[in-house]
């Protein structure tokens, strides 16, 4: 064969072999130690879960995950976030459970130009005046859920409600979504300490408060003592506790046990939520990790669709920022909520349910679906978004 045969084989030979996508890389910056962990560990399996139904691939690219933890604090946050930008080189964070972290983390995000997909912080800055084209959520924004109690508590007739909830920008968010649909006395309106294991002073002035019933939002470790002490110190029965998710999900159900029963939860998603991805999801999760899953598992395997959407939408070419940013903003996705679709703030339109702490057939504490309050709801925010 002569030499110019030879070149003009080995660029036929080149140019009929596939040119190598680019893998996706996912930083996957969450709360894996502390009292809040088990909902960053939720989060991380359920998105995991996402994935491997997706056969390892998200958007049909060759998948890597970059997990971290936050540890809870905004300062290291934003440091692992600054690593994942420079050094990491990541096209996607995801993992945030706590508003005050995203709040922080999103400006080195923005400025790298990298997507932010919430599966969990929703807060109101967000979503509103400060709403951001590199920051999604699958989950809600922060005031719906309580939004939604809110008004479950006015329709069911309670004149007066004593509320409760940590020192942060969910725990403000939570109160003035209750507040927002919510119409009698407001008995007492106390914030505490993130991260608050007794409750005793707490609980003593709500006592003398003599309120008709008490709207709670303590996620995670903060939840499972206030449950337990709210029933130690005789209110269990007394006096109706309610609140969003958070403070009932599946997490703290596992702890706190049969204190729990009765009390009624607004939410987004529930283990019984009859849609056909849901209930493979709730299978899945149960025999691989051994356990209920809760709404953050839910929303960390939502937050893997998104992405898959997103990757989809661009033929995995991961290149161009701008055009996977809007290829995320145009994605549609059965979730395990139903049909996904984002709203103008790019945060979700979807219903929210109320729901009740049950004993299962297997002996099992967990939530049963109990009514819908709102259909196709949108948050208050979503209007003072300039984005179009």
């Amino acid at each position: 064969m002569t030499r110019s045969l030879l070149a003009l084989t080995s660029v036929a030979l080149l140019a009929a072999s596939p040119v190598l996508a680019d893998p996706l890389k996912v930083g996957m910056i969450t709360t894996l130690s502390g009292p809040g962990a088990g909902l960053g560990i939720d989060i991380r399996d359920g998105f995991a879960l996402a994935t491997e139904h997706l056969g390892g691939k998200l958007g049909g690219q060759d998948t890597q995950i970059v997990e971290a933890d936050d540890q809870q604090k905004p300062d290291v946050a934003v440091g692992l976030a600054n690593r994942m930008v420079e050094r990491d080189r990541v096209n996607v964070v995801t993992g945030i459970v706590w508003s005050n972290l995203a709040l922080a983390m999103m400006p080195t995000l923005a400025a790298g130009k990298t997507l932010f997909v919430s599966p969990n912080a929703g807060p109101s800055q967000l979503a509103g005046s400060q709403c951001n084209p590199y920051f999604f959520n699958v989950a809600y924004q922060n005031d719906t859920i309580h939004e939604a109690m809110g008004k479950h508590v006015q329709d069911a007739g309670f004149k007066k409600v004593y509320l409760l909830a940590p020192n942060y920008p969910a725990g403000k968010d939570s109160l003035a979504g209750f507040k927002r649909y919510y119409k009698g006395t407001v008995a007492g309106e106390v914030y505490t300490q993130v991260g608050q294991l007794d409750y005793a002073a707490e609980l003593a002035q709500l006592k003398a408060a003599a309120p008709d019933a008490v709207f709670a939002f303590y996620p995670g470790g903060m939840g499972i003592n206030f449950i337990k002490q709210f029933e130690q110190a005789g209110l269990k029965g007394a006096t109706p506790l309610f609140g969003p998710g958070f403070s009932f999900d599946q997490d703290i159900l596992a702890a706190v046990g049969e204190a729990a029963l009765g009390a009624k939860n607004s939410a987004q998603w529930s283990p019984d939520l009859d849609t056909p991805a849901n209930a493979t999801f709730v299978k899945d999760f149960k025999a691989k990790f051994n356990r209920i899953p809760s709404m953050y598992a839910a929303q960390g395997y939502d937050a893997a669709l998104l992405i898959d959407a997103a990757v989809k939408g661009v033929g995995g070419d991961l290149k161009d920022k701008d055009k996977l940013r809007a290829a995320m903003k145009a994605a549609k996705f059965d979730g395990l909520r139903g049909s996904f679709r984002l709203n103008n703030n790019q945060f979700p339109i979807q219903n929210v349910y109320l729901r009740e702490v049950v004993k299962g057939a297997d002996g099992a504490i967990t939530n049963k679906l109990a009514g819908t309050v709102f259909t196709d709801h949108a948050d208050s925010y979503a209007k003072d978004c300039a984005m179009k």
